[in-house]
């Protein structure tokens, strides 16, 4: 028998350091979750992606059970990772805070797939760069 859906909630969290602290266990607690097995699970599962954020579809179910589903990270904190940078441009059409070269923007694709609209690569790409020069970034493609 299939369990009742209570809430889904969707929440980012850094990989590998989820704590009972804000935002997990306030979010967590008036579902009757314990928030420590969450957080030994998703720390568990995100131990290799230590620090970057990572968004999680947690399901809570009628029974105070729970399961939940790892997304990829955000295009930007991919980027930012990628060229080392702290935040992208506040005036992306004027100030340049990077450039992403087609190798760089193809191992971003490599991570981001699933989670895209697309099975093309070239596509994804393009979607990539699109985030990119929002950020102020200049993309060789």
């Amino acid at each position: 028998m299939a369990k009742i859906v209570k809430k889904i909630i969707k929440i980012t969290i850094p990989a590998g350091k989820a704590t009972m602290a804000p935002p997990i266990g306030p979010t967590l607690a008036p579902y009757g979750i314990n928030a420590q097995d969450f957080c030994a699970q998703f720390n568990e599962k995100t131990r290799e992606n230590d620090g970057i954020l990572t968004p999680v579809i947690l399901t809570i179910y009628e029974d105070r059970t729970f399961g939940f589903e790892l997304k990829t990270p955000p295009t930007s904190e991919l980027i930012r990772r990628e060229l080392r940078i702290k935040l992208g441009s506040a005036r992306p059409n004027l100030d340049k805070v990077g450039k992403l070269s087609k190798e760089q923007v193809m191992k971003i694709v490599e991570v981001k797939m699933p989670d895209l609209n697309t099975s093309d690569p070239e596509q994804a790409a393009k979607i990539i760069a699109g985030t990119a020069k929002q950020m102020g970034v200049e993309v060789e493609l």
